[in-house]
C-alpha cells in the first residue's frame, strides 16, 4: 500500500469519526468490544498459560516448587480442556492433578518430619516409608569391612555388632550411612547380627534423590554423618589415651627393685 493511499484512508476515517458525537463513539466502541469478546477464545489463553507453567517446571531445582508450579499448570490445562472443549486433555490432566497434589503433600510431610526429628532425636523414623524390610538371624553378617556399600540400615528389632570397635547397635538406630561418603563406597567396618531381629534398608540412590530434592533432608543427613564421625574420633582418642596411660605405667613397674638371688 502506498503512503498516499494510507493517508487518504486515515483522512476519511477522521472525517467520519470527527462528525460523530461522544455518545455515538462510545456506543460504537462498546458494541465493537462486545463483538470481540464474543469471538474471543478463552480456551486458547488457558492453554497458553498452562504451557508457560509447564515450561517453568523445567527450571525448578527442588521438588516442592516444581509440584506447586505443576499443579497450577494442571489447573489451566483442565480449564482449556473444559472450555475448548477437548475432553481427552481434560481427562488426562484431571488424572495428573491428584498425583501432583499427593506428591506435594508427601514431600511437605517429609520436611515436617525431618524438622521434628532433627530437633528431638536421630531415629529417622520418617524414612520408613522409603525403606524395605529385611530379617536377620543371630550370627549372620550383614557386610564386612571393605565390601562395596549400596544401602544404609535402620534397626527395627534385635541387636547388631560393629566387629572392629565392639559397639552394639540397638533398635531405633541407623548405621551404614558412612559407606555413601567413603572412598569407592567401601564399608569402613563389619556388622554382624548378635540377636535375631529385623532392619529396614534404603539404597544410596534413594538417599541421594532425597538429598538433592529436599535441602532440609540434606542438612539433616550431614548432621547424622558428622555426629557419627565425631563419635568415631572420640573412641579413637579414648583408645589412644588408654594406650598412653598403659605405656607410662610400664616403665614405673620396671623401675621397682628386683630381688637378686643370694650366692
Amino acid at each position: 500500500m502506498q503512503f498516499a493511499d494510507l493517508y487518504k484512508q486515515l483522512a476519511e476515517l477522521y472525517q467520519v469519526y470527527s462528525a460523530m458525537s461522544f455518545a455515538q463513539l462510545y456506543a460504537m466502541a462498546y458494541d465493537r468490544a462486545l463483538g470481540e469478546l464474543a469471538n474471543f477464545n478463552f480456551a486458547a489463553v488457558f492453554a497458553l498459560i498452562g504451557a508457560v507453567f509447564y515450561v517453568l517446571t523445567s527450571y525448578m531445582k527442588t521438588m516442592v516448587p516444581l509440584r506447586i508450579v505443576g499443579i497450577i499448570g494442571n489447573l489451566f490445562f483442565i480449564a482449556y480442556g473444559y472450555f475448548y472443549p477437548q475432553y481427552l486433555t481434560l481427562m488426562l490432566y484431571l488424572g495428573i492433578l491428584p498425583i501432583n497434589i499427593y506428591r506435594l503433600i508427601e514431600m511437605r510431610r517429609l520436611i515436617e518430619q525431618v524438622k521434628q526429628s532433627s530437633s528431638t532425636d536421630k531415629s529417622m523414623d520418617w524414612l520408613k516409608p522409603f525403606m524395605t524390610k529385611r530379617a536377620y538371624k543371630k550370627g549372620e553378617v550383614l557386610f564386612r569391612k571393605n565390601d562395596r556399600a549400596y544401602e544404609m540400615y535402620y534397626v527395627v528389632s534385635g541387636r547388631f555388632l560393629v566387629s572392629e570397635i565392639g559397639v552394639t547397635i540397638p533398635a531405633g538406630q541407623v548405621f551404614g550411612e558412612l559407606g555413601l561418603l567413603a572412598p569407592d563406597n567401601r564399608r569402613t567396618s563389619s556388622v554382624e547380627c548378635v540377636e535375631t531381629g529385623g532392619v529396614l534398608t534404603i539404597t544410596y540412590d534413594k538417599v541421594q534423590e532425597l538429598y538433592f530434592q529436599n535441602p532440609t533432608f540434606g542438612f539433616y543427613f550431614l548432621r547424622l554423618t558428622t555426629e557419627r564421625l565425631l563419635q568415631n574420633v572420640a573412641r579413637l582418642e579414648a583408645a589412644l589415651a588408654r594406650r598412653e596411660f598403659a605405656a607410662s605405667a610400664s616403665p614405673a613397674q620396671e623401675r621397682k627393685p628386683v630381688k637378686t638371688a643370694e650366692a
